[in-house]
C-alpha cells in the first residue's frame, strides 16, 4: 500500500519534519549543539573566576593563599563582593617586609653574638671536634654554649 498524505497536509513538507521511525537529524544536532554551548560557558565561567587566584599564583604574591579562599567563598556563596576583594589583593602589590627584617635580624645576632640556625648546625659539630668553641662575629673563646634560636619552618618557595 502506498503512503498517502493526509488530504490537509501540503504536498512539500518541511525538512525538518521526519516520517515515523525515522531519526530525527534536527533534534540531535541541536541536542550536541546545547550540550557543547554548556560545555563551553561552564569552562568560560570557571576560567574567569579562577581569574584572580592566576594573576596572584602567576606573579608570586604574598597574599596568593588569601586570594584563593576569597574565590572558594565565591564560588560557594554567590557573593560577588569576595570575587572583587580577592581580584583587588591579586592586583595590589604589598611590600616584601620578611626580607629586609631578616637582614636586620640577622644583624643583630650577629652584633649579639647568637649564631643563626643554619650556622649552628656547622658549629656544634666542631665543637664535638675541638673540644672549645670560637665565636664568630666576636671572636671570644667561650666553654659556654651561646644560645641558638629554634629553627623556624620554611615557607614552600612555590604553590602548585
Amino acid at each position: 500500500m502506498a503512503e498517502s498524505l493526509n488530504p490537509a497536509a501540503p504536498h512539500h513538507l518541511p525538512a525538518f519534519i521526519t516520517a515515523p521511525g525515522e531519526t530525527d537529524v534536527l533534534m540531535v544536532i541541536t541536542a550536541v549543539i546545547l550540550a557543547l554551548s554548556i560545555l563551553t560557558f561552564g569552562i568560560l565561567f570557571l576560567r574567569l573566576h579562577t581569574l584572580p587566584e592566576r594573576l596572584a599564583h602567576k606573579s608570586q604574591k604574598i597574599q596568593f593563599e588569601i586570594v584563593a579562599v576569597l574565590g572558594l567563598i565565591a564560588l560557594f556563596t554567590h557573593i560577588h563582593a569576595f570575587w572583587i576583594a580577592g581580584l583587588l589583593l591579586a592586583l595590589i602589590d604589598f611590600p616584601d617586609f620578611g626580607s629586609f627584617m631578616g637582614r636586620i635580624a640577622g644583624s643583630v645576632e650577629k652584633i649579639a653574638g647568637v649564631r643563626p640556625p643554619e650556622e649552628a648546625g656547622e658549629a656544634e659539630s666542631a665543637e664535638l671536634a675541638g673540644g672549645k668553641r670560637v665565636s664568630q662575629s666576636v671572636g671570644l673563646e667561650s666553654r659556654d654554649p651561646s644560645p641558638v634560636r629554634p629553627e623556624r619552618k620554611k615557607k614552600e618557595a612555590s604553590h602548585a
